[in-house]
C-alpha cells in the first residue's frame, strides 16, 4: 500500500469523522452549541480542502496511484454521508434529501466498480453536472452545520436546505446522465461482441 502526502490527507480526512460527529453529541455542558456549530463547520471545511488538496498535489507531484484513485472517493463519500445523517438526526434537513444523495453515491460507485471490470471506467468519469451537485452539496452542508444567522441576518438553515434541494435535483440529473453514457457503453460492447460473434 503506498503512502505518500497527498494520501495522509486522504487518511486524515476519514480519521476526522469520528472527531467530527462525536464533537455533536458532547455535553452542553462542554460545549455551547455555537461553539459546536462553528468547530463542526470548520472541521467539514477543512475535510472539504483536503478532498481538492490531496488530489492536486498527487498530479502536481506525480504521486497518483490506484490505491489513491480509490481511497480518495470513498474517503469524500463517508464525510459526506456522515454529516448527511448527522443533519438529520439534528433535524436540520429532511431525511429524503440524505436518502436521494446517498443512495446516489452508492449507485454511482457501483456501476463505476461494474464499469471498470469492463475496462470502461472512462465512461463515467466525473461531468461538469457532477461537479455543480458536489459544489451545491458542501455549500449546504457548511451552512446547515453553522446554522446561525449571516450577515444582513441571513438564516442559514433556509438557504441551506435550499442547496441542499438544489444539490438533490443535480444529484438525479448526475445520476441520470452517468447510466445514460453507461447504457451507451454498454449497447456499444454489446454490438462489437456481436460482430466478433459472426
Amino acid at each position: 500500500m503506498p503512502f505518500n502526502f497527498p494520501i495522509f490527507l486522504t487518511w486524515l480526512r476519514v480519521a476526522l469523522i469520528p472527531v467530527f460527529i462525536g464533537l455533536f453529541y458532547l455535553p452542553s455542558s462542554m460545549l455551547a452549541d455555537a461553539a459546536r456549530n462553528q468547530i463542526g463547520t470548520l472541521i467539514f471545511a477543512l475535510a472539504a480542502i483536503t478532498d481538492w488538496l490531496d488530489g492536486f498535489l498527487a498530479r502536481k507531484w506525480g504521486q497518483t496511484s490506484a490505491f489513491g484513485a480509490f481511497l480518495d472517493p470513498v474517503a469524500d463519500k463517508l464525510i459526506v454521508a456522515a454529516a448527511l445523517i448527522l443533519l438529520v438526526d439534528l433535524e436540520r434537513t429532511w431525511a429524503w434529501l440524505a436518502m436521494v444523495i446517498i443512495g446516489r453515491e452508492i449507485t454511482i460507485s457501483a456501476l463505476r466498480e461494474w464499469m471498470a471490470q469492463l475496462g470502461e471506467h472512462k465512461s463515467v468519469a466525473v461531468a461538469y453536472v457532477g461537479k455543480l451537485k458536489t459544489a451545491a452539496q458542501m455549500i449546504a452542508v457548511l451552512l446547515l452545520l453553522f446554522d446561525a444567522p449571516l450577515v444582513a441576518g441571513v438564516n442559514t438553515r433556509l438557504l441551506g436546505n435550499i442547496f441542499m434541494v438544489l444539490a438533490a435535483v443535480l444529484t438525479l440529473w448526475s445520476m441520470g446522465y452517468y447510466l445514460k453514457m453507461a447504457a451507451i457503453q454498454m449497447r456499444t460492447q454489446k454490438n462489437q461482441d456481436e460482430v466478433l460473434d459472426r
